[in-house]
Formats: structure tokens, sequence, C-alpha cells
């Protein structure tokens, strides 16, 4: 990846954060892959379903309580990408997104712009929330969002160096911005489709309101709420990899 290359990168993904995917109709689920037959199944395999992400950044979040008990009534599974400071504060959510099957994903530890940084400081900010969430959970993160989204050439290499893919989104609910229930839900709704990677914040109370019938909805339409390495699979991911790219762009 050339620096050039890098810096578009970066322009495209903060332009990727800020404008909300068109919405697409939902195609039919095959025939014998329903939910409640996929809910039985050990794996979903998002090849033959139809599979959406819900990801969670900053956290966890005051509410990821809340959160976690309506993902394990709907048998929905999550990612969480946190930070390192509120996994230390918060070690006991950690311990139970990774006891209830979600993923645990790096997303710095103070939330700084890595894109803005020295090398050292985003070696030490992936570090120390590695660390805090292995002494909270058991386990290490194994894919990487940076903070804002943002990443460039050194970030990816750094990525690389750390053993982790960076992981960003298809389309954002907004939920940060609005803070209402009704809008959250109907963003995250409205950019809803196949192999979706949407993002969102446990930290925001309406988002954490807004979950039982966000995850209902879907679920009626067909989806199977899974994690982004579920929808990631296919993609055979190496270390410093970034995805998904906006369109037009190759790792």
């Amino acid at each position: 990846m050339s620096r050039q290359r890098a810096s578009l990168l970066a322009i495209a993904i903060v332009t990727l954060a800020l404008t909300p995917a068109p919405a697409l109709a939902d195609p039919t689920p095959q025939a014998g892959k329903t939910a409640k037959t996929a809910k039985r199944a050990k794996t979903v395999d998002c090849e033959q379903v139809k599979c959406i992400a819900l990801t969670f950044d900053d956290g966890p979040g005051k509410y990821a309580g809340t959160l976690l008990d309506t993902l394990k009534k709907y048998d929905a599974k999550a990612t969480f990408f946190l930070e390192g400071q509120y996994v230390k504060s918060r070690p006991s959510y950690v311990k139970r997104m990774a006891k209830e099957g979600h993923e645990l994903g790096n997303h710095s530890y103070t939330h700084p712009n890595f894109t803005t940084i020295e090398p050292a400081a985003i070696r030490s900010e992936i570090k120390k929330t590695q660390d805090a969430v292995k002494k909270a959970a058991g386990v290490e993160p194994k894919i990487l969002r940076p903070p804002y989204g943002l990443t460039d050439l050194q970030v990816t290499e750094i990525a690389a160096e750390a053993g982790m893919p960076i992981i960003l989104w298809t389309a954002g609910s907004r939920d940060w911005d609005t803070k209402n229930v009704d809008a959250i839900k109907k963003q995250t709704l409205a950019v809803a489709q196949p192999d979706g990677i949407i993002l969102m914040h446990d930290w925001v109370k309406q988002t954490v309101d807004a979950m039982p019938s966000i995850v209902k909805t879907l679920q009626g339409r067909g989806y199977h709420l899974v994690k982004v390495s579920d929808i990631a699979k296919k993609e055979n991911l190496q270390p410093g990899d970034v995805f998904p790219l906006p369109e037009g762009w190759q790792n």
C-alpha cells in the first residue's frame, strides 16, 4: 500500500463513517435455513444464511450489562471493540462478554487518533488494551478497530506487527449523535444489509434501550446476528488488512 493510497483510504473511511449506506431489499433466506435451525447449530455459515454484525465501540460502557441481557435473551452475538481504560474499570462485563460467546476487539486504551501520534504511542495503546482484556477475560483480542476508524500505512503496519486485521464498518447507527431511541432504531434498520457491520456504542443508553426492538426486527427479517469474524471468515484476512474497504479499494 502506497502512502498516497493510505492517505486516500483515511479520507474514504471518514466519508464512510459519516454517510449512511442505502437500505437494501432483504433477500429471502434459503429454504431450511431459518433462524430457528441456525439457532440450534453450533456455528452460522454466513455464505448460506443472511448475517449481520452489530459492533459496539468505546466500552464496556456502564449499560453493558443490560445490553448483554438482551443479547442473551434473543440468542444474538455481537462484537465489542473495547477501550482498555474501561476494561480496567469494568472487568466483569468483559469477562461476561467472553463467557457468553461474544467477540472482543481492541479499540485502543484512551481513544487517541492513531494517525496523529507516534508509532511507540500506538503500540502502547494496543498492548495495554491487549493486556487489560487478557487480565479480565483470559483471552486477547484478535481484531483491531482504530479510534474514529482512522488508519494509514503506519497504522496498518503496526496492526500487522500485532497480528491483527483492522475491522471498520459498512454503516453507522449515528447513536452518538442522535441519542434518541426511535432515531437509532430507524437508522440501524435502514442501513441493515446482508453481511453488514453496523457501528454502535454501548455507552449510549438509548442504544441499549432500542436493542430489544432492533434485534427482534432484524431476526424477523431473517437476519442472524453474528460476530464480525463470522462475516469476515470468507475474506481470509491477514494481519494488517483493512476490512471492509470502501468500494474500489483492495488490500
